[in-house]
């Protein structure tokens, strides 16, 4: 039985400079493939918010709906390292409330570690659950939980009290006990220095090709929303028009009655 990587396999591949390939997946059929394609890390964003539920920002999350695509991911998975995140407001709100549903999040969905936005006031709680055993991933730069509050989901950075911030926030992020950071929407410039400022991996999204792995939402770079277009994602399928032609065709067979065949009956 193939074994599931752990933190210390992923910082090995770290040490030895070998890039990190993370993607998230939400379901049984994709998490299978994907994890069978030989992916590092598999993030259950909370990202199924806009690309599972249909809505326009991660904010309506619920602590239930990661609880249960990630015990789906997690049981349709046998060698990916599982990331999940906490939604908005599962961990804001108190130290308390943030221990609690990242022990919830972890016991009930199995995932290997959990990951939240920000440092600042979550530092604690990041040296809490690092202290009970939990591993925790780090994301800074574009925030979206914070969507509200910056208005906008323009690329970070790019002022020099932002960048010295962010630098920072890496390191206090590492001194806290973090294991990984997801950099997002960050200049490719700054995102190469916070890489060499920490001694753990930076995972990239739309923050160029210095950090030390990258991550994309499965559905984005699978073309499966024919009307997302980031500069920062490379499709490598266009699975919303093949989708969407084996469905008519799959209509027009069955208008014509030449489905089902002979051979497709009993």
């Amino acid at each position: 039985m193939e074994k599931r990587l752990s933190v210390s396999d992923i910082y090995k591949k770290y040490k030895i400079g070998e890039k990190l390939a993370v993607l998230t997946a939400y379901d049984y059929s994709f998490a299978k493939l994907v994890d069978n394609s030989g992916v590092d890390m598999i993030l259950v964003g909370d990202s199924l918010g806009m690309v599972i539920q249909g809505r326009e920002s991660t904010i309506p999350v619920e602590l239930e709906h990661m609880i249960y695509h990630t015990d789906i991911v997690v049981r349709s998975t046998k060698r990916a390292f599982i990331v999940a995140d906490l939604p908005f407001m599962s961990y804001q709100v108190s130290l308390e409330k943030g221990l609690e549903s990242a022990m919830t999040l972890m016991k009930k969905g199995g995932c290997g570690a959990v990951k939240f936005e920000g440092a600042g006031s979550n530092l604690k709680l990041l040296e809490r659950l690092t202290e009970s055993g939990v591993p925790v991933m780090g994301h800074l730069g574009l925030q979206p939980q914070s969507i509200n509050k910056l208005g906008n989901y323009k690329v970070r950075g790019k002022s020099l009290s932002e960048a010295t911030k962010m630098i920072e926030d890496a390191r206090l992020l590492e001194e806290a006990g973090a294991f990984s950071i997801i950099l997002e929407k960050v200049t490719a410039e700054l995102a190469a220095e916070i890489t060499a400022s920490v001694n753990i991996p930076t995972i990239g999204i739309g923050a160029g090709n210095g950090c030390d792995g990258q991550v994309l939402v499965l559905n984005d770079m699978l073309g499966l929303d024919e009307y997302v277009k980031f500069k920062f994602v490379r499709k490598y399928a266009d699975l919303s028009t093949i989708v969407s032609d084996s469905v008519k065709s799959y209509v027009e067979d069955v208008k014509n009655c030449s489905f089902p065949s002979d051979k497709e009956s009993f």
